[in-house]
């Protein structure tokens, strides 16, 4: 789940000495250098601070995967750092011109690259994620409203897609990312449709069709460029968030082309609060590669002409919760998986979590569920929540 890219600000502010501003900042937001509550740093490595002036969210992420510092509860650091907006004062220059240069240039996320971040993310073992997700093993959001725990979140939450997407038996539905099957079995079990699955995840499209055997349900391993065939509905739960800006028209044109006419889109995601070109460089090496958050705006200008929206749910503070808990599951797991992940592997995925769980919490990203069609519901789409 990738951070929010922060704009520049100016670098005069750093001629105070690398020590003295980072500690000056942290004060801003109520954290103290070696201080007594959970939210407080502990600095073990004085070069730390140099480190994190150098290289930005990628030195502050790297250095604490070497052990430099640690704090009891990562979770409200980050919720700290992002509401008082100090993840913008601490970004370098050159280091925030080099990610972006590279998404202007390239497109990291093209066809060539597409299975990259299955390879480097969802590859990492099923072991892992088994031990992490609920039963249904749902990567992305969960819904909370009346939820108790993660795994009535989860299940609340696949049911609320396919009410949104007013499934029927027979239809045909196409999830595009459909991750370890979850969804797919859900909405063939519960609601008698035929479902065509994609993921760029070799060890997701074996655990998905192990979990779907017997049902109406297709798991290919694919690129969503390669489609061209007619469905009925089509859904796409936290994939979006690899597609890249350079595709995002591409992708709404795949989705126009293979869906009937009659027919409902859902599109669930992480969003950004403004519109950006590059993703966080911490989590881009260590998590997502070239994943990368879309705002509101690209999502408009992505689906203009093509597609009517008709339904906007925003319940990006469930995603605290979720990540929470799948912390919670992780730390509960890790004496199992250890024999498999070292302890720098430790830190990185709690830092991972816990830093995403902060972010949401101080309403620096969001979750979306979008509902499209191609021409407008007649009469009007009401819509569940």
């Amino acid at each position: 789940m990738p951070h929010s890219n922060p704009p520049l600000t100016a670098q005069s502010t750093l001629l105070r000495g690398p020590e003295s501003f980072i500690r000056g900042l942290l004060e801003e937001a109520g954290i103290a250098v070696n201080g007594h509550q959970p939210w407080d740093i502990q600095v073990h490595n004085p070069d730390f601070y140099a480190r994190v002036l150098r290289h930005g969210s990628l030195g502050l992420g790297e250095s604490y995967m070497d052990g430099w510092w640690d704090c009891e509860r990562l979770d409200e650091l980050f919720y700290r750092v992002l509401r008082h907006g100090l993840d913008r004062k601490t970004l370098r220059l050159g280091h925030y011109l080099g990610s972006l240069l590279a998404s202007v240039l390239f497109n990291l996320q093209s066809k060539r690259r597409a299975y990259i971040v299955g390879e480097r993310h969802y590859d990492l073992g099923n072991d892992l994620f088994q031990a992490m997700l609920d039963p249904t093993m749902s990567y992305s959001c969960g819904y909370w409203k009346a939820a108790r725990d993660l795994v009535e979140a989860q299940r609340h939450k696949l049911a609320l897609i396919c009410a949104k997407l007013c499934l029927q038996p027979g239809q045909r539905l196409l999830d595009i990312g459909c991750g370890w099957g979850g969804l797919a079995e859900y909405a063939a079990r519960h609601h008698g449709v035929e479902v065509v699955g994609i993921t760029i995840s070799r060890e997701q499209q074996a655990l998905a069709r192990e979990r779907c055997a017997g049902l109406p349900v297709q798991i290919r391993l694919q690129d969503y460029r390669e489609l061209d065939e007619r469905f009925d509905r089509i859904v796409s739960v936290g994939m979006f968030e690899h597609v890249g800006y350079k595709n995002y028209r591409t992708y709404m044109k795949v989705v126009r082309r293979c869906l009937k006419d009659d027919g409902l889109m859902l599109l669930h995601t992480i969003g950004s609060n403004e519109s950006q070109r590059s993703v966080d460089p911490w989590i881009g090496k260590y998590i997502f590669p070239n994943g990368m958050l879309p705002s509101i705006a690209q999502l408009g200008r992505a689906w203009e002409e093509l597609l009517v929206m008709e339904d906007w749910h925003n319940f990006g503070a469930d995603y605290d919760k979720t990540l929470m808990a799948w912390y919670t599951n992780f730390c509960a797991a890790w004496p199992n998986l250890r024999a498999r992940y070292d302890e720098r592997f430790f830190r990185m995925f709690r830092y991972y979590l816990l830093s995403c769980a902060g972010a949401f919490r101080a309403r620096n990203i969001q979750l979306w569920q979008i509902v499209l069609s191609p021409r407008g519901v007649s009469g009007g789409y009401q819509a569940p929540r």
